[in-house]
């Protein structure tokens, strides 16, 4: 549907981005520049490219290697944790095959023993997350952000120096910085574009590899969508996406497949206008403080205050989500579980609470996965789910 009259050919460009960037990742490779792959959002990607590694996140996102996946791991466990296994086994991710280290975490029971045998396919390092945002929780991570940079360090065969974490975290803040203000255009009402759109620009930009074109191009795609948006006539999204419900998605990681679940959203008439789990602001919400007096402190602090559900407490989860609900006007939340996800599957009782109760909005949790079989159940439960708001 083209709702904007040049914009829909950007969006794909930043959708696109992680297939053209196989291109970029082979030329980098063929110049020896090093490539960290990675899968999470705790991972302090500003050390890496302190040392001029390329960070690439490895495919998950798909069902295709899940059959392959399931002859080693059990069927019941996180379609996410199959995929990652089953790319890697197949040899099918180019990212994976361009990575000259793995760098995992312990956020869930099915990742770190994947982990154990994803080191069969490629060197594997594994970074201990603490289950908690406590003193000493951050004390331990520390500890870890310190030997990740060591480790990189003995691997690679070169040295890190704290003024290159520091001016690494500048780069990687003003990335954040450029993608937060490109999200905090859908504050308008009506929002100016898809959640669909949003979603392939906020993606799309974690495969350019180029750090420090990201916020200029960021900014020009923004400036565009404002002078549309004004500007289009009976062709704008002011016109087009008015009167939507304002709807925020949050739970598990999405992308790839699960991103079924945005168009049956939109389809049936709604419109997502943010997206609170680590595909968006959860990733890019806080900055790290570049100036700090003990860096690695700093790099700790911000990493570790991600709201995921693998923290125990998890009350940055709310934090953000609240604050989001209030922002962006959001008129109900919905929550995507991956099935076998099991410590955001518990965490719905706490969100269904906070959302209905505190908030006063429509709150709907599902359970998917990376097959396509449940597209039109999908369909009808949104349908009937819009209609209500």
């Amino acid at each position: 549907m083209k709702l904007i009259n040049t914009l829909p050919e950007v969006f794909e460009e930043f959708n696109e981005q992680r297939k053209k960037s196989f291109i970029t990742a082979l030329e980098m490779k063929e110049k020896g520049v090093p490539f960290v792959g990675v899968f999470c959002t705790y991972l302090p990607q500003e050390i890496p490219m302190a040392m001029g590694a390329a960070t690439v996140g490895l495919c998950s996102m798909s069902g295709e290697t899940i059959p392959e996946a399931e002859k080693d791991l059990p069927r019941n466990l996180c379609p996410l944790v199959k995929s990652s296994y089953g790319f890697a086994k197949t040899d099918k991710c180019p990212y994976f095959y361009f990575s000259d280290l793995i760098v995992g975490e312990t956020t869930c029971d099915g990742k770190k023993k994947m982990y154990e045998m994803l080191g069969e396919f490629k060197p594997v390092y594994v970074m201990e997350l603490p289950n908690s945002q406590s003193p000493d929780a951050l004390e331990l991570w520390k500890k870890e952000v310190v030997k990740f940079k060591e480790k990189l360090e003995s691997h690679f065969g070169v040295t890190i120096t704290e003024e290159q974490i520091r001016e690494a975290a500048r780069v990687k803040n003003a990335e954040r910085a450029a993608l937060r203000e490109f999200y905090e255009l859908m504050k308008l009402t009506p929002a100016p574009m898809l959640g669909q759109d949003l979603y392939k620009v906020l993606y799309g930009a974690t495969f350019k590899f180029d750090k420090r074109a990201i916020p200029g191009e960021v900014r020009a795609l923004a400036a565009r969508i404002r002078e549309e948006y004004e500007n289009g006539g009976e062709d704008s999204a002011k016109v087009k996406l008015a009167g939507r419900p304002r709807i925020l998605v949050t739970g598990s990681p999405i992308g790839g497949v699960t991103e079924k679940v945005i168009r049956a959203l939109e389809d049936n008439g709604a419109q997502v206008v943010v997206f609170e789990n680590c595909s968006g602001a959860k990733s890019i919400d806080e900055d790290v403080d570049a100036d700090a007096p003990d860096i690695y402190d700093a790099l700790a602090r911000r990493y570790l205050n991600i709201g995921c559900s693998c923290m125990t407490p998890n009350p940055n989860r709310i934090k953000l989500m609240g604050r989001l609900i209030d922002e962006y006007r959001v008129d109900a939340v919905v929550d995507v579980i991956l099935q076998a996800c099991h410590t955001y599957n518990v965490e719905t009782y706490n969100i269904r609470r906070f959302v209905t109760g505190e908030k006063g909005i429509p709150y709907l949790s599902l359970e998917t996965d990376y097959s396509t079989s449940d597209i039109g159940q999908l369909n009808t439960r949104m349908a009937a789910f819009v209609e209500m708001l």
